[in-house]
């Protein structure tokens, strides 16, 4: 076979399966609305739960950010990319989440991959959700660790693996809130286990952070739970990108070691550090409180709504609210109706998905009002008829 014929096989793979992804050049991808070929849309697809992409004093401290330091780093944190900025942002994040330290991450992926990817060894075993995101699962398939699935959210089956003869090290990986479901891991239960195996748990919590807990800490903190390793990212509930890794001192260490997407990429923007700094400033106040009240009454409205029509749901409380459907020509269909009707949403389809489990995500944000909702129900009413 050819590099040429390899290619075209598994192109056409993807389009007779009618799993082909596209991407759809829009004006603006964050906010209550986007803008495509001159149509506006009620935007249901963007992370930014809690409408901080758009917020003036965010997008300002960008500015002024850029104006001290540019709009690049210049480097790795390693060679002259560590700055004041970036530095007061670590700083800020241990103490709000009571960590030692954070280390920053240009993405959530990169701090994935390079946490498992440090740390783990040929003798060692990883344990992940089946459900895990795809950085994870990725991380763990790419290292030399052994790894394994275990059911969702089920600590026993969890607890059943890590029992199993294990000449190395064992880490148990899930995600807080899980990117394509919505629904949030058990986390008290999975560390209770992890504890007695002696194993160390990593939690993923990107779509849990700045949107759940006191002052908007995240999964593990509204559970009581504090994690070996916590990853948060800023391109959901921040507003803005780039991602963390919350930890002990010497595991802080240890990474700045051997962390090779952190020795060997070019560090954030300092502009960026600053950003960030402000949207975390905004996350812990009475405007981060208000934003996260408005998004969990836009959560119950939908919910409520949704129950009147025939569509599975997954038992999410999030900002995330996906409508299984079941097959791609279905799912592809819907979303294509609704964008008809002024709503955009987006189709989630094999492999992102487990096959049969084709869906909607829908995405609700403290940027849409009430009357949105109600709009976006009335859209999937008349789409299933």
């Amino acid at each position: 076979m050819t590099w040429q014929a390899r290619i075209n096989t598994a192109l056409d793979e993807r389009r007779a399966a009618e799993a082909f992804r596209v991407r759809r050049v829009v004006e603006n991808g964050a906010g209550r609305f986007l803008t495509r070929e001159g149509q506006r849309f009620c935007n249901f697809s963007s992370n930014d739960y809690l409408g901080l992409s758009q917020h003036p004093q965010i997008v300002r401290a960008w500015q002024q950010g850029a104006d001290r330091y540019g709009v690049g780093s210049g480097g790795s944190g390693h060679v002259s990319g560590y700055t004041t900025a970036h530095q007061a942002l670590e700083e800020a994040l241990a103490d709000w989440l009571g960590y030692p330290r954070a280390l920053l991450f240009i993405s959530g992926f990169a701090a994935n991959q390079a946490v498992i990817a440090a740390l783990m060894g040929k003798d060692d075993r990883i344990v992940a959700d089946r459900l895990s995101h795809a950085s994870l699962l990725e991380a763990a398939s790419l290292s030399p660790a052994q790894l394994r699935r275990f059911a969702h959210n089920d600590a026993a089956q969890l607890n059943v693996l890590l029992g199993k003869p294990c000449s190395g090290l064992q880490l148990a990986v899930t995600e807080g809130v899980f990117s394509m479901d919505g629904d949030s891991a058990p986390l008290a239960a999975l560390h209770e286990t992890t504890k007695q195996q002696n194993a160390w748990l990593l939690v993923d919590d990107a779509h849990g952070i700045g949107v759940t807990g006191e002052e908007g800490r995240g999964s593990a903190y509204q559970q009581r739970v504090r994690p070996e390793l916590l990853v948060v990212t800023f391109g959901k509930g921040f507003g803005v990108s780039g991602a963390a890794v919350l930890c002990s001192e010497p595991v802080a260490d240890y990474l700045v070691q051997f962390a090779r997407h952190l020795i060997y990429s070019t560090s954030m923007p300092p502009a960026q550090a600053v950003a960030l700094s402000a949207s975390l400033t905004v996350i812990r106040s009475e405007d981060g409180a208000e934003r996260r009240a408005r998004l969990a009454e836009h959560i119950q409205r939908f919910r409520r709504g949704i129950n009147e029509l025939s569509f599975r749901l997954t038992d999410s409380y999030s900002a995330i609210q996906p409508l299984i459907v079941g097959e791609n020509p279905r799912a592809l269909a819907l979303a294509q109706a609704l964008r008809e009707r002024g709503q955009w949403v987006t189709a989630i389809r094999p492999p992102t998905v487990p096959p049969g489990t084709a869906r909607l995500r829908l995405t609700l944000t403290a940027a849409h009002e009430p009357q949105d909702i109600d709009t976006l129900l009335e859209a999937l009413h008349v789409s299933c008829q």
